[in-house]
């Protein structure tokens, strides 16, 4: 929880317009409904950002009432869940098969009921995710589920190229910064081997009437 209050802070520091979603940590709120409402309250009263979201179905619902009961905005994540994805067999698409489909519309309209004001869609069919924004008066927003939700996220070192270990298939590029960053730290380290770097024009110097003072 302090590490994240400290993440949120620096965002909002630089944040003019966006509306800040505080991402609760691994085990902030699954205990009980009573400790989601107290780490949900810091995330909004230390940290400053504008709701909360917390990942999970059915089994959330109490905890997404219990938060919203209080006032704080809730967004809710369905479908793969990174933080319990060991628990879906990894990092998997979620839903595809009718049974699993409708688990995922269950939850998404219970937790719209539960106050939830948006709610997250990660890898999940485009069918399921279209389904289930018809379905929702809240906005969806998506992420690898397609193009029918009300939104759409990606990780922003996905979209500017600047992780290139693991691509997800439902990112798309829009720059190779990380190869640019690349080459540009290895020209900056061959140009100070070189003694290229830093030029006469990189420095500052001293009057000469000054200078001569010195001496």
């Amino acid at each position: 929880m302090d590490e994240m209050i400290h993440h949120i802070k620096a965002v909002m520091r630089g944040t003019r317009r966006a509306f800040v979603l505080g991402d609760m940590p691994f085990m902030s709120y699954q205990v009980s409904p009573e400790q989601a409402v107290t780490n949900a309250g810091r995330l909004i009263k230390e940290g400053g950002c504008d709701a909360v979201k917390l990942e999970g179905g059915l089994p959330l619902v109490p905890m997404v009432k219990a938060i919203a009961r209080m006032g704080i905005p809730v967004c809710g994540h369905i479908g793969l869940t990174p933080q319990t994805a060991t628990n879906l067999s990894g990092f998997k698409v979620q839903g595809r098969d009718a049974d699993s489909a409708r688990e995922l519309l269950r939850a998404a309209e219970a937790l719209e009921q539960a106050g939830a004001c948006m709610l997250v869609l990660e890898c999940v069919p485009t069918q399921v995710a279209e389904m289930i924004t018809s379905r929702l008066s809240i906005p969806t927003i998506g992420i690898g589920a397609g193009p029918g939700c009300d939104g759409q996220v990606l990780v922003y070192h996905d979209l500017l190229g600047l992780y290139d270990r693991f691509l997800p298939k439902f990112v798309k590029r829009y720059a190779e910064m990380g190869q640019e960053a690349a080459s540009a730290l290895g020209s900056y380290r061959v140009e100070v081997e070189q003694g290229v770097f830093p030029g006469p024009e990189h420095g500052f110097s001293m009057q000469e009437d000054e200078l001569n003072k010195l001496y």
